[in-house]
């Protein structure tokens, strides 16, 4: 199958499975947003929506959120995975957005990415799914499937969203972000060594 093929058949058949697919997180508001994509890292989408509830109850704000002591925000995210450093984080962004951004979280790259805790693919998460500013944020599925669609060599994921970017229409980048990490989670998980899925099988 050449290229243009592959990736207007992926493209279609993504569409057609996921053809309004929702943000896997739950949040009120862009800061809480922030806070769960934050929170994501090295953990599950699940696992965060069951531990945010009780920590956007009480704070759902960086001014509230700052009003917390780094130990109080550690105890309510501690099932997460690097919960000491991502509470300090929390705490640290939240008191920048207030001093520097008037308690509004940013709309560009760079000053997402200055905030503490909030890398590139964050900042594409929140860019493109808050904002709605094309952006491709990488995450282990989308790498994964990257290269088992043979798109991407992936080396890591800065060159898989360069590759992925290079090959799908802009307009698309925002929503097969999240068509791609829902067919990955469904059809096309790690544990198989060979995937015999519908697209693997049809386009590998």
């Amino acid at each position: 199958m050449r290229l243009k093929q592959k990736v207007e058949y992926i493209a279609s058949k993504l569409e057609e499975l996921y053809p309004n697919p929702e943000i896997p997180l739950d949040h009120e508001n862009n800061f809480t947003f922030l806070i769960a994509v934050m929170l994501s890292a090295q953990s599950t989408d699940k696992k965060v929506n069951e531990i945010t509830p009780k920590l956007f109850s009480k704070a759902n704000t960086p001014e509230k959120m700052d009003k917390l002591e780094i130990n109080e925000i550690r105890d309510y995210i501690r099932e997460i995975g690097l919960a000491p450093t991502k509470a300090k984080n929390i705490k640290k962004t939240s008191r920048l957005l207030i001093e520097k951004h008037h308690g509004k979280v940013p709309k560009t790259f760079e000053e997402l990415e200055e905030l503490p805790g909030v890398g590139h693919k964050t900042a594409s998460v929140i860019m493109s799914q808050a904002f709605g500013q094309p952006a491709f944020p990488v995450d282990t599925h989308i790498h994964r499937l990257a290269f088992r669609w043979k798109l991407s060599k992936g080396k890591n994921v800065q060159s898989t969203e360069k590759d992925l970017k290079r090959k799908f229409d802009k307009r698309l980048w925002n929503k097969l972000h999240l068509q791609m990490i829902f067919y990955g989670r469904e059809f096309c998980q790690a544990r198989k060594k060979k995937c015999n899925c519908e697209i693997c099988e049809t386009v590998s």
